[in-house]
């Protein structure tokens, strides 16, 4: 639902009556001329079409790996799952639940791997007449022509009180809706930050941003409202190092650390000291000053479904053994955003990424913690981008600082 000559946007819900049937309803949240717009991404035959080809196995991605001895490098073929009889290199994850294989190269140890690369393999679950459901003119398609539009008038009742965002508050669909270029949250009372209040937000706080892409773009949005904040060189090289943010004066210190693999990149990256997102937060000592903010999903939608379900419930009892040492340490999730609609739809559609939110957020419910309903908002702006423009980054940091200040 959109009016924008308002700049204002907002995300329907759609009730599945398993009967063939479902209900769509919108929301009027503003006064105003709304258009309504509703597409059907894939029919019922191209979700099961997706759903049996996600399953199907690990190999849609080919991995790489980069060993180093001496002055020879050599790349062999690495993997989530090898079907190979020669002889591999096995690398635990936390617990042994997560594994990573690599063809160990001859005359070389396999602690000699320092880089990872990825590709996509040339292989496809899906038949030839399956294909054509995901032809450009068969994504995306609008279910409503010619609809009028909807003029919506002021509605004398007066708001309820909410109260202020906090970690551990319910979050509905939708969450909240985008209007004259502010994000206004239907859940509870959200304050617009300044540069100043978020330089007084960030006095003293311990923060780490812990998962893929569309979290590092905060850490390189943040230095643009909050100038104080310095890039400190830790020496690594490549977008997939660690970053690190630091104001000296005000005693704030703002980390990215990617959450380990899968990692789907053509860039080769490194490796050495990976660490899978449990045992980063097994590391953190927490407090009252310290909010961890974590986001899965882009990566994980060309595997089978059960690897994500494992490293998601990984992740969650890491945080319950945070909450235990440190219960007033403040964890905000963050869910995926939604991408391009015309992409490789087999391995990175969206209905792969809508299944894992919907499973992060049952997974999580049972925590005390926050929520950026990152899906939510990209819908409600239409960007159909996995790295959102900056104003819509800006509503997703503004809602953390609301969070844990």
């Amino acid at each position: 639902m959109s009016s924008p000559a308002l700049k204002a946007g907002a995300a329907g819900k759609v009730t599945d009556f398993n009967n063939g049937t479902y209900l769509v309803s919108f929301t009027l949240f503003w006064e105003g001329r709304v258009s309504l717009s509703l597409l059907l991404i894939h029919p019922s035959e191209g979700v099961s079409a997706l759903w049996r080809a996600r399953n199907q196995g690990y190999d849609k991605i080919l991995f790489k790996g980069q060993f180093v001895n001496g002055t020879t490098r050599v790349l062999t073929e690495c993997g989530l799952a090898l079907n190979s009889s020669a002889e591999l290199c096995q690398y635990l994850g936390t617990g042994d639940q997560e594994a990573l294989y690599c063809v160990r190269p001859p005359h070389v140890p396999c602690e000699a791997l320092t880089h990872m690369t990825t590709r996509n393999r040339d292989i496809s679950y899906l038949t030839v007449k399956e294909k054509r459901l995901f032809h450009k003119s068969n994504v995306g398609v609008e279910m409503i022509k010619d609809l009028k539009h909807i003029d919506v008038a002021r509605c004398n009742t007066s708001e309820k009180t909410k109260e202020k965002c906090h970690v551990g508050l319910q979050t509905p669909v939708p969450g909240g809706y985008t209007l004259m270029g502010r994000w206004m949250t239907t859940f509870c009372d959200q304050i617009q930050l300044d540069s100043i209040k978020m330089n007084d937000c960030l006095r003293g706080k311990l923060i780490y941003l812990l998962g893929d892409s569309t979290l590092r773009q905060w850490i390189y949005y943040l230095p643009k409202v909050v100038k104080t904040l310095k890039f400190f060189n830790l020496h690594g090289t490549g977008q997939f190092e660690k970053h690190l943010l630091l104001d000296a004066a005000r005693h704030t210190w703002i980390q990215w650390e990617r959450h380990s693999h899968p990692l789907v990149t053509l860039q080769l990256y490194p490796v050495i000291g990976d660490s899978y997102l449990p045992r980063i937060i097994d590391q953190i000592a927490g407090d009252k000053n310290t909010a961890i903010v974590i986001t899965l999903g882009q990566h994980f939608r060309p595997f089978p479904i059960d690897m994500f379900i494992r490293r998601a419930i990984s992740v969650r009892k890491a945080i319950e053994r945070l909450f235990l040492r440190s219960p007033a340490t403040k964890v905000i999730l963050k869910t995926e955003n939604i991408r391009e609609l015309h992409i490789d739809t087999e391995r990175f559609g969206d209905f792969h990424g809508y299944i894992q939110y919907l499973i992060l957020k049952d997974i999580f419910s049972v925590l005390k913690v926050g929520v950026i309903d990152a899906w939510d908002m990209t819908i409600a702006h239409g960007t159909n981008n996995v790295h959102p423009p900056d104003h819509v980054l800006g509503h997703q940091i503004n809602l953390f600082f609301n969070y844990i200040c």
